[in-house]
Order: C-alpha cells, then structure tokens, then sequence
C-alpha cells in the first residue's frame, strides 16, 4: 500500500473534477460512497464536501493497489492518486457534475475504516430520530451540507452589506437580566450570587437600544437567540438572528436598507434578482384580504366581504350574524371543479379548528349554483355575490359567517389548504411583502389587561397617543415585518426615545413607575441620557435559509438542532447534573 498521503497534499475536490481536467494527475481524499466490483474491474464513488467523482481501478495498476480495493465498504475514509479520463463514449452520468470524467487511480491509502451506516445516505425517508442521533453521519448527506454551505454565504453576504454601508458589529451579552414581555426565558443559575439568575437573551433588544444611546449609530450582529416555548417545524429552543439598529433614521430608511440586504443575499446565494422597492399592506389591509398578517401572496383568491350584500338575507345564519355586528366573507377557488362532494364537506372540519361554526359553499354553474345555501338566496343576491367575487363556471365559492376573528382565521388557512390542494403555489416564486402599522397593544383575556403586540418600547403613531387613555387597542405602531412566501422572516419596528411617551405606554400597559424601574430600570434610565431617535429590525437566519433551501424543517439547516422537545439526541442534552454542582449552586430539584 502507498503512503503517498504523508508526503503529498490533496490537489483537487472530488466535485471539482471536469472534462478540463483530462489527462491530469490528481490526488483526492473523502469517503466512500458506494463500490461496484465488474468483474475485475472495481469502481468507487468517492465524496467530500464538494461533490462525487467515479474513481476506478483497473487489475492492470498492480496486485496491491487492486487487492486494497477489494477491501473498501462504505464510509471508509480513502486518499487516492490517479489521473482524470473522459468518460467512454455513451457512458456520461448526467446526474453528477463530474458525470463527464473519471479518475483511474494508481495508488491508493485506506486512511480510515468504518462500520456500516445505520442508514443509507441515499434514503429520503430515514427517520428524524435516527438522523439527529447520527448527526455527524447525516451531516455527510450532500443535501445536507448544501444547505449549510448556503447558510454560510448569506451570514458572509449580510456581513459584507452592513459593513459596505458603515454598520458596526459588537457582540451583546448571553448571560443577562430576565424581562417580561415576551416568551419564557432560559434561567442560568449563578454560583456566586446565590438564589440569582442570569437569563439567556430572547433578543438583543435592550442592549442595542443602549448602543445607539451611547452614539455607534449603525450597529448589526449575527447572534445566538434563546426561548424556552413550544417548538414546531420552523421553531427551535435556540436560533439565530441578523439583528440590525439604527440611529436618526424612519421607518423608511430602515425599510430600504433592508431591502438592499435581501437583494444583495439573493443575488448572491441564489443568484436571484429582486425588484425593488418590494411591496407593502398594512396590517388591517392584510388581515382582511387575507386572513393573516403574515400572507402568502403567490397567489390569489382574496377573501372579499360580502356583508353588505346579504345583512338582510333569507339565509337566516347571514342575517343573524350580520345584524349582531359580524361578518360574512368568501373566498373563490378558480377551476375547482375537481372538488368532490366529500372534499367539499370534508372542508368544514379543517376551517372548525379555527373556531367556525360551518362553511357555507357555491359551485359555480353555467346558469346557477350548485349549493346547498342556494335555495335560501334571493336572485339579486347570488348575482351581486357573482360580481363581486368575479365568479365565473368551475369556480368554486366559501363562505364563513362569524365574528371578524374566526372569519379571518377560518379564511385565511382555508386559503392556504385548498391553494395546495389545487397546487396554486409556484415553487420557484419569491412572493415579499411588507407589514405595516401593526397595533401597539392587544387585549389578553388571560392577564385582563393589554400587553405589548411586539414589546413594550415599540413606538405608537404620535397622531395616536390621545387613544392611548380611551382606546389602546386602536394605537398603530411605528412596526413592520418582511413576510417571504407566507413565512414572516423579519420584524422590528422604530423605538421610543422620548421619556413621556415610554412613561404613557407602561401606563396603558397596567406598568407602575416602580414595576417599569424594576424590570427595565438600566434601559430607562439610559433614555434619559440623550437617547436618539431610533429603530431596527432583526431577520430569523435559520428561517429564511430554510425557505431560500426549499427544505420543510429548520431542523435542515441548523448543524446541530434540537428535536420537538428541545432535546439533543446526539449529546443527550438536557441531562441530569451530580448532586456536588447542585449543591454549589444552592439548588434543589422538586419533581
């Protein structure tokens, strides 16, 4: 056996190899991806991290190197020497980017061996568990680390825009004060105050509003984010965030900053280009065309308020909701004629989950409807209800009738399920959309009292603050969010610089001076100290690498995540600590 490998350095990539390549001597390193014993004739599929390449050896290259080859399975770690040929003719591999060449290899070096897999790496349906148990093996997966390689040119592109428009990066603590206002935080025990915490930061909020007091006027951080909450597929206990702020600036000009990011990251991952400046709706334009302040515009079917039109219906549901301040609103699937009966009536469980009590619906004929609502409807009413949703033959119309809440939510996600059960969505689109004017504050029935919509330094309207006193959930926030084909993947808003208006805010939100001095009371006090006018936002990374990879789970493009339950199942982790560092930290564990 050769031992090449000590004397000699890796020349190329497995997946760099192309037809210009022919004729050279080459020397590469990676794993074995599958082997193919032709009767003498023995062909390696060797990869690495940029790709597989078709290695072969021939009887003719000598007895040892032949007789090692004999010996490689898969996953054994392999250094090669051999030199590039084209492929015979009729023997291309188009689905390879180096399906064109071989490497016919003259000396070989088993640098390592490896026990069978617990899973093919060629299998799309292994088991999650099993994927995140063997992460280091399904990191090998070529789709996998695709996915990471792109992650790893947005962070590198984000980096490169800021600093070209003068932006700083300073890192903000971990280990912090724990706030209200937001989702449950992580607690960090401290050894040598005892009975305190530390929280792990939600955000870096606090922080970055100080550093625009203290005068760096443009700062940005790719940063760690923690909260303990229910995980889901685009969720994780721990995340990462491109977190952005701003001094002596509107909402504007963070906007169209932003927007430059997102061009710049598309052009440069994906090769994309954006048309600019991208598209706006308030939020109450949102929620009632859509149902959602976090809408998928990549297609139609709008949801139109039809109240109007049949407050004074024979169809008793509509007139009773309608006179007792509800809505009646619909929706039109185009060309659903495909919709049978059963998926019709299958439709009124899915919009149930949403709090409606029924779905009313309308097969558009060439003369009439096919609806068990039909009867009841007056012929002005189904022709004005025809004009307005544009209805033409094979449509199909839904109705929910209801209070705006549940006709909003039920509508919204109807629209949603039957735009992929109708495949209306284009994969390929790249549907952004601004949100703006979010409410500064909503009702919790839970606390009885209102809370912040996004947190408590977020800005109102300065036209709004007499309804601060009268009717708080009227107040509209200088906020916004950037939505990406129905994913909300950025939010922020423009903050409150002025002590009068924080002082009117905490009020409306039940907050005494000393419960506000007590759990803000570093940050108020820095306002008080010349603080400009200011606002930022912050991008979920993993969340908008998960959508520009097409992949279903952020799981997909985090190295190492967590499951559902916020558990490692690689490391084990959370896991049991010994009774020593318990005693040191002057705890007790309750089950």
């Amino acid at each position: 056996m050769s031992q090449f490998i000590t004397k000699d350095k890796r020349t190329h990539y497995c997946g760099s190899l192309t037809s210009v390549d022919d004729g050279k001597e080459v020397i590469l390193m990676g794993w074995a991806h599958r082997r193919r014993d032709h009767g003498g004739v023995i062909f390696v599929d060797l990869r690495d991290r940029e790709g597989i390449v078709q290695i072969v050896f021939n009887p003719e290259a000598g007895e040892t190197v032949h007789g090692e080859a004999h010996k490689i399975r898969s996953e054994y770690v392999l250094a090669v020497k051999g030199k590039v040929r084209k492929r015979p003719e009729g023997m291309d591999n188009p689905a390879l980017a180096t399906g064109q060449v071989e490497v016919v290899i003259s000396e070989l070096e088993i640098l390592n061996e490896s026990k069978t897999p617990p899973f093919s790496f060629d299998d799309e349906e292994i088991s999650e568990n099993i994927r995140l148990k063997y992460r280091y093996l399904d990191l090998r997966r070529p789709a996998i680390q695709q996915n990471l390689f792109l992650r790893s040119r947005l962070a590198s592109a984000t980096r490169h825009y800021f600093e070209d428009n003068g932006f700083i990066e300073v890192e903000t603590p971990f280990l912090t004060k724990s706030t209200p206002e937001g989702a449950r935080d992580y607690l960090v025990p401290s050894r040598v105050s005892k009975g305190m915490f530390y929280a792990l930061p939600q955000s870096p909020q606090i922080f970055k509003q100080l550093l625009m007091v203290s005068g760096f006027d443009r700062y940005f951080q790719i940063v760690k984010c923690f909260r303990d909450e229910d995980l889901r597929a685009d969720r994780q206990p721990e995340f990462t965030q491109i977190d952005v702020e701003m001094s002596f600036i509107t909402e504007e000009d963070i906007m169209k900053m932003m927007e430059g990011l997102m061009a710049t990251i598309f052009r440069a991952c994906m090769g994309r280009e954006l048309s600019l400046p991208l598209p706006r709706l308030t939020y109450a334009d949102a929620i009632s065309r859509y149902g959602k302040d976090n809408p998928d515009v990549r297609f139609g079917m709008e949801i139109v308020d039809l109240t109007a039109i049949v407050k004074d219906s024979g169809f008793k549901l509509f007139a009773e909701v309608a006179a007792s301040g509800g809505l009646i609103k619909a929706i039109k699937a185009e060309n659903a004629a495909s919709l049978s009966r059963k998926d019709l009536d299958g439709l009124k469980d899915f919009v149930a989950i949403y709090g409606a009590k029924g779905l009313a619906w309308a097969k558009v004929n060439a003369t009439d409807w096919t609806s068990p609502i039909f009867k009841f409807l007056q012929p002005a009413e189904v022709s004005a209800i025809g004009q307005t949703m544009d209805a033409k033959e094979g449509d199909v119309i839904f109705f929910v009738a209801d209070t705006a809440k549940v006709v909003h939510d039920s509508l919204g996600n109807l629209r949603i399920n039957l735009a992929k059960k109708l495949n209306l969505i284009d994969p390929e689109a790249l549907a952004f959309t601004w949100i703006t004017e979010f409410p500064l504050m909503e009702y919790s029935e839970t606390d009885k009292r209102f809370v912040s919509t996004h947190h408590p330094f977020t800005s109102p309207f300065i036209e709004d603050l007499p309804l601060m006193t009268t009717d708080p959930g009227k107040v509209r926030a200088k906020a916004y969010d950037l939505v990406l084909n129905g994913s909300e993947i950025g939010g922020g808003s423009i903050r409150i610089h002025r002590k009068d208006v924080q002082a009117q805010v905490f009020s409306a939100l039940g907050l005494s001076d000393d419960e506000a001095k007590l759990k803000f009371g570093f940050l108020l006090d820095a306002l008080e100290y010349g603080a400009p006018p200011h606002g930022g936002l912050a991008f979920g990374l993993d969340r908008l690498t998960m959508i520009m990879t097409k992949t279903e789970s952020i799981r997909d493009v985090i190295a190492f995540p967590k499951t559902q339950k916020a558990a490692c199942l690689l490391s084990d982790a959370p896991s049991k600590v010994s009774i020593e560092q318990l005693m040191e930290l002057s705890l007790k564990i309750i089950v």
